[in-house]
C-alpha cells in the first residue's frame, strides 16, 4: 500500500470517463483542486469506517440515500434540508426497528457524474455524446452542451463544500432534535394512507414519553440533540478524486478528500481497471456495486484488492439485482465471501436493479419491485445466517413523482406532474418514509427471529 501513488489509475484502463478536448484546460483546474483544502478529514473518515464495522457484525444498520446525481441548476438550502430531514426520519425509524444506531450515509457533497449505458444518444436523428452528470457535461442536448468542460469540477467543488457546511450546521445545531424528528413523522402516519404504520409510530412516542420523564431530554443530553451525517458519492471521475486526495499526516495514508466514503459501480468494477487502482489506494470505506454478472471469482479478487488486509468498515458489498433475481444471485456471492473469510458490510441497493420504461414514456421504479427486492435481500440473509447490515435507495426529501406506487399511489399518468430527475427516477418522501417503516419491519422481525434462536 506504501507504494501506491494517487496517480497509478493513469496506467489502466479507463472506462465511463469523459474524452478532455483542452489539455492546458484540465491541467489548470486539476492544479486549482489539487490547491483546495480537501472536503472531508481522516478523522471523520476513521469514524465512520469502525461505525461501518459495527454494521458488518449487526450492531448497527447503514441507511444510505441521495440524490440520483447532483444537479447544479436545482441546488439550494432547501433542497439539502429536506433530504436530511427525511433521512433522519428514516434513521429514528429504523432504529426502532433494528434496536442498533443507524449510521447516516447521504449520497451528497460529490454525486455528480453518472455513468452511461451507451456513449451517444439519438433524438430526432441527430445523435451527441451522452449527458454524464453536471461535473461533466450539460443535460441540454446541443452539441456545445455536450462537450466534458474541466472548468465544471470546480464548480462541483464549491457546490459540495457548501453542501457539507450546511449539513454539519443540521448536524449539530439543534436540527437533528430526536422528538423534532418523531413530530414530523407523525406527520406522515396522521393520513388515512399510512395508517398501518400509526401503531409503529404510536410505540416509538411511547418511547420518547418514557425516556423524558426519567430525565433523558434532549434539553440535557446533546446526543439527542445531534447526530454524525457523511457523505458518499461514486468515484467515477479520477481526475477530480486524484486532485483532492491528501496525505493524511497522523495515519501516512492516502485519503480520498471529495467524501467520506465512495463507491465503485457496476460499470467500472473491472479488477485491474483505473477505478479499482484508484480506490484500492486510500484509506476511505469503499462501496462496490455487485449486479447480475458479478463473477464469483472477479469478487474474490476485488475483495482481495480493496481489502487486503480485511479490516472491518473497509468494504461494503452493495447487492443491485432486480426484483426476483436477488435468490439467483445473491446467495452464490455470499458463499464467495464465507470461502475467502472477508470482513465485508452487505447493503442492499434496490433501485437500479428496477428501473422500467413506463406506458407513458417515462423512466420509472414500481414501488412493489424496489420493496421486493429488499424483502428477498433480508430472506437470503436469513437463510444464509449473515447479517443484513444497510440499505442504499435513491430518494429525494422533494415531493416529485418519479417512482410509482406507494401510500399516496403515484401512477403511471402521474409521472408527468413532478418529473425532475436529470437521470434515473427517485423515492419521494412519502415513498421513502414509508420504505422504512417497511424496512424496520423486516429489522425487528429479524430480531425477534435471533433472540429466540439464542434462547
Amino acid at each position: 500500500m506504501s507504494e501506491w501513488q494517487k496517480t497509478d489509475w493513469r496506467n489502466k484502463p479507463r472506462v465511463q470517463m469523459p474524452e478532455y478536448t483542452d489539455a492546458a484546460a484540465l491541467a489548470s483546474v486539476e492544479g486549482s483542486l489539487a490547491a483546495y483544502p480537501p472536503l472531508v478529514f481522516a478523522g471523520e473518515v476513521r469514524k465512520l469506517k469502525s461505525q461501518l464495522g459495527a454494521a458488518a457484525r449487526g450492531e448497527a444498520f447503514l441507511l444510505q440515500g441521495g440524490d440520483c446525481a447532483e444537479s447544479f441548476e436545482q441546488f439550494s438550502a432547501d433542497g439539502i434540508r429536506d433530504t436530511f430531514k427525511v433521512m433522519l426520519q428514516m434513521a429514528m425509524v429504523l432504529t426502532y426497528g433494528a434496536k442498533v444506531p443507524v449510521v447516516k450515509v447521504g449520497r451528497m457533497a460529490g454525486q455528480f457524474a453518472k455513468p452511461r449505458s451507451a456513449n451517444t444518444e439519438t433524438i430526432d436523428g441527430v445523435e451527441l455524446p451522452s449527458y454524464r452528470g453536471d461535473i461533466i457535461n450539460e443535460l441540454a442536448f446541443t452539441p456545445e452542451a455536450r462537450i466534458p468542460d474541466p472548468k465544471k469540477m470546480l464548480q462541483a467543488y464549491t457546490q459540495a463544500a457548501a453542501t457539507l457546511n450546511l449539513l454539519r450546521a443540521f448536524s449539530t445545531g439543534g436540527y437533528a432534535d430526536v422528538h423534532q424528528v418523531h413530530a414530523w413523522t407523525l406527520g406522515f402516519t396522521d393520513g388515512e394512507q399510512a395508517a398501518e404504520y400509526r401503531e409503529m409510530a404510536n410505540r416509538i412516542g411511547d418511547t420518547l414519553d418514557f425516556m423524558r420523564a426519567a430525565g433523558l431530554d434532549s434539553t440535557q443530553e446533546p446526543n439527542l440533540q445531534t447526530v454524525d451525517f457523511y457523505t458518499s458519492h461514486e468515484s467515477l471521475l479520477l481526475e477530480y478524486e486524484e486532485a483532492l486526495c491528501r496525505l493524511d499526516s497522523t495515519s501516512g495514508k492516502w485519503l480520498a478528500g471529495s467524501g467520506h466514503m465512495i463507491w465503485i459501480g457496476d460499470r467500472t468494477r473491472q479488477p485491474d481497471g483505473a477505478h479499482v487502482e484508484f480506490a484500492r489506494g486510500v484509506q476511505n470505506p469503499i462501496g462496490l456495486k455487485c449486479g447480475p454478472t458479478t463473477k464469483a471469482d472477479d469478487l474474490k479478487v476485488l475483495m482481495n484488492k480493496l481489502n487486503p488486509e480485511n479490516e472491518q468498515g473497509r468494504l461494503t458489498l452493495i447487492a443491485r439485482f432486480g426484483a426476483g433475481n436477488v435468490g439467483e444471485h445473491l446467495p452464490r456471492l455470499v458463499k464467495a465471501v464465507r470461502e475467502e473469510g472477508a470482513e465485508v458490510l452487505w447493503t442492499c441497493d434496490p433501485m437500479h436493479g428496477n428501473t422500467i420504461k413506463s406506458a407513458s414514456g417515462y423512466k420509472t421504479r414500481p414501488f412493489e419491485s424496489v420493496l421486493r427486492e429488499v424483502r428477498d435481500f433480508f430472506g437470503v440473509h436469513a437463510a444464509e445466517g449473515t447479517v443484513p447490515g444497510g440499505v442504499h435507495f435513491e430518494m429525494t426529501g422533494q415531493d416529485v413523482t418519479e417512482c410509482t406506487g406507494g401510500v399516496r399511489a403515484v401512477s403511471d399518468e402521474d409521472l408527468s406532474d413532478r418529473y425532475h430527475t436529470a437521470c434515473d427516477p427517485r423515492l419521494n418522501a412519502s415513498q421513502s418514509l414509508e420504505l422504512a417503516f417497511l424496512v424496520a419491519e423486516e429489522l425487528s422481525a429479524r430480531r425477534s427471529a435471533v433472540q429466540a434462536k439464542a434462547v
